[in-house]
């Protein structure tokens, strides 16, 4: 046997102190029934009550308090196989961690902003899978698709500038990687999300957006920061700002938002683009649009689970209590007994 919420059991340290409680107050009821005088006239004006009653009354409340907190643990015994299958769609975000995405044109910064919205994402998926591909100047996956959201949070708080040395922006590359991550041989919708400023000067993203198009697969930009730039700041190891990016001339370099860019990669793509808010819009729009989208049966396993035996406890113990409430607290008369003393009574 086990049981599914242990922590209840402890509730039956409570079960010695109810008893201790009852039988001060029995002996508590005694000692004033004593202090009122005489003996005959108390038996005679308690002769109605049902004392019995009173006992069983007390007996059926502890016994109900224990079955209500064994109940409560929910013990377990036994197993059942059940299928378990899970639907939706699958989904590669591709997050921009250059150099750039530190530019503080968005709070805190462009980065920790777009990891803000991929893990509000995940809190809107509901059976879908998502894989996480970061980008610079290279691109590899993170993290591939999955459905534990809880590790892929993990994984997603631990992306920085620093995991690729390369500096750049391919975003092309980044989409190829992210195709190359779905598995071809599940029909669901496939979903590329991009996430960056948008300024790649090495790659052709139009060429690899119609490369997914053609493979069925929907790319969605999002663009974060400014059109009229920001500087990007630099720092030391101990994480202190030491400055900002500075061109060989020691002008410092003002990173713009390429919305053009994004929407020509989001049409290309069937998609569509949109620009980071403050109040989180985007988000929404975006998670409207993956709601619309087709799923289809992603994984079929089969679970061993414990079956619950919770129930019928949990039944003894309100039959017990409500079984309390029905014994009557005085009794009927049929013969009116003079000689009852106060210890019979109790």
């Amino acid at each position: 046997m086990s049981f599914g919420q242990p922590l209840f059991l402890w509730g039956f340290i409570l079960i010695p102190f109810a008893i201790v409680v009852l039988i001060w107050a029995r002996n508590q009821r005694r000692m004033d029934w004593a202090r009122l005088g005489d003996s005959h006239l108390l038996g005679e004006l308690a002769a109605s009550v049902n004392w019995i009653g009173r006992r069983w009354q007390s007996r059926l409340w502890l016994l109900g308090l224990v079955v209500a907190i064994f109940a409560m643990a929910r013990p377990q015994w036994g197993s059942e196989v059940q299928v378990v299958e899970q639907e939706g769609i699958q989904l590669m975000v591709a997050l921009d961690v250059s150099q750039s995405m530190l530019a503080e044109d968005i709070t805190p910064n462009r980065l920790a902003r777009a990891k803000q919205e991929i893990s509000e994402l995940m809190d809107q998926l509901q059976g879908d899978e998502i894989g996480l591909v970061l980008f610079s100047g290279a691109a590899f996956v993170q993290f591939p698709l999955t459905s534990d959201y809880d590790t892929a949070r993990a994984f997603l708080q631990n992306a920085h500038p620093g995991m690729i040395s390369r500096p750049g922006t391919v975003i092309g590359e980044a989409i190829r990687t992210a195709l190359a991550g779905f598995d071809r041989g599940v029909g669901s919708q496939k979903v590329i999300v991009i996430m960056t400023d948008g300024e790649d000067h090495e790659t052709d993203p139009m060429d690899a957006a119609q490369e997914a198009a053609s493979e069925d697969v929907i790319v969605y930009t999002i663009g974060f920061g400014s059109v009229e730039g920001e500087p990007i700041p630099e720092y030391d190891i101990g994480g202190n700002r030491v400055g900002y990016k500075e061109d060989r001339s020691g002008n410092v370099v003002l990173s713009k938002l390429d919305e053009v860019g994004l929407q020509q990669i989001a049409v290309a793509g069937n998609g569509r683009y949109y620009r980071a808010e403050s109040d989180g819009s985007e988000l929404r729009a975006l998670t409207a649009e993956l709601d619309a989208l087709e799923t289809a049966q992603l994984e079929s396993r089969f679970e061993t689970q414990k079956i619950e035996r919770y129930q019928p406890f949990l039944l003894i113990a309100i039959l017990l209590l409500f079984a309390c409430e029905w014994i009557p607290e005085r009794r009927r008369i049929t013969e009116r007994k003079t000689e009852l003393s106060i210890s019979e009574s109790l």
